[in-house]
């Protein structure tokens, strides 16, 4: 499994998030325009904290050249989920959320894994299917913390 995306002309590599990146993956989830409007709430107070980054499998997307943050995801193996992913809005159609996912997929494949859950961000289902998700059903709100439906979708993997 390859661990790097050339983006032109630039390098994107996929390391293990340490500590140190929680403040940075915090401003990215908080920052993302996939959740304004009636979305902003779900992550207006979100904070990646170094203790989640110790405690999970997180992962992130940097710009080799900078170590620019230009996206991240973490997998709980038990019971297998995909917990979160975001790419940053500036790294949009680059490639950054499928070089994640297949990361992702590299990752549960060495651990026993054949499928991870997904419960996405409404807007987000596009992309899962797109790199393979097949959707299961719909995960009911859960006011305060969720106000909508979210779809559930389970990423094979192969």
């Amino acid at each position: 499994m390859s661990n790097t995306l050339c983006m032109a002309p630039r390098i994107t590599s996929v390391r293990r998030a340490t500590a140190r990146d929680a403040r940075r993956l915090t401003r990215l989830v908080r920052s993302s325009r996939a959740y304004e409007g009636p979305y902003a709430p779900m992550v207006a107070g979100y904070r990646v904290g170094p203790d989640y980054i110790e405690t999970h499998r997180v992962f992130v997307a940097v710009d080799s050249e900078d170590d620019r943050v230009l996206g991240f995801y973490s997998l709980v193996l038990d019971p297998p989920e995909l917990d979160l992913m975001f790419v940053a809005d500036s790294a949009q159609s680059l490639g950054i959320g499928r070089l994640l996912v297949a990361h992702m997929v590299g990752e549960a494949r060495e651990a026993g894994i054949t499928g991870v859950r997904v419960v996405s961000h409404p807007p987000a289902e596009g992309f899962y299917l797109s790199v393979g998700a097949e959707r299961t059903g719909t995960e009911l709100a859960s006011p305060p913390a969720v106000m909508w439906d979210r779809p559930e979708l389970v990423i094979p993997v192969r």
